[in-house]
Order: structure tokens, then C-alpha cells, then sequence
């Protein structure tokens, strides 16, 4: 039993051989890719989470200069309430001084 009987043998065996070459190529370029679209995936939902950390500290942002607005505006009307107090008692004060004179 002799393998290479004719040069036609050797052809299918050198065939039989590319093939299962070109399979092992094409498995291994399969796994890389694959493993490329896996680190992708996992950068994107990275990114994905870092993008919502940002949002929440931005929202979170937002509303202490919205709370702090509207503190100021209730702190504007009571110095406003407070500088026509005390505008009132110093016309008093001087109109009982000139009264006293």
C-alpha cells in the first residue's frame, strides 16, 4: 500500500493540506475578530457608564444652582425688606431729633 502511486495523489494531499491551512487561518482570524468586537463592547459600555457618571454630576450640579437660586432670591427680598426696616427707623430717628431741637 504505497500512498503516492501517481503524481495524482500527491496533488490531493498537498489539496487535503491547503485546506486544512487555510481553515486553521480562517478559525484563527475568526477568534481575533471576535476577540476585537469583545474589547470593543466592553470599551463602549465603559464609556456607556462614564458618559451617565458625568450626567448624574452634572444633573446633581444643576439642581444645587437651581436650590441656590432660589435661595438667593428669598435672601434679595428679605434685604430688601430689611434695608426699608431699616430706612423707616432712621427717617423716625430723625424726624424725632429734629422735633426735639
Amino acid at each position: 500500500m504505497n500512498l503516492l502511486n501517481t503524481s495524482r495523489d500527491l496533488l490531493n494531499i498537498a489539496i487535503a493540506a491547503s485546506i486544512v491551512g487555510f481553515t486553521v487561518f480562517i478559525c484563527w482570524s475568526i477568534f481575533y475578530f471576535v476577540m476585537i468586537l469583545r474589547q470593543a463592547f466592553f470599551g463602549i459600555k465603559e464609556m456607556r457608564e462614564r458618559l451617565h457618571k458625568i450626567d448624574e454630576v452634572i444633573k446633581a450640579f444643576k439642581e444645587k444652582i437651581e436650590s441656590s437660586v432660589s435661595y438667593l432670591l428669598l435672601i434679595s427680598e428679605g434685604m430688601k425688606k430689611l434695608v426699608e426696616v431699616i430706612k423707616n427707623i432712621s427717617s423716625k430717628d430723625k424726624k424725632e431729633a429734629g422735633e426735639d431741637k
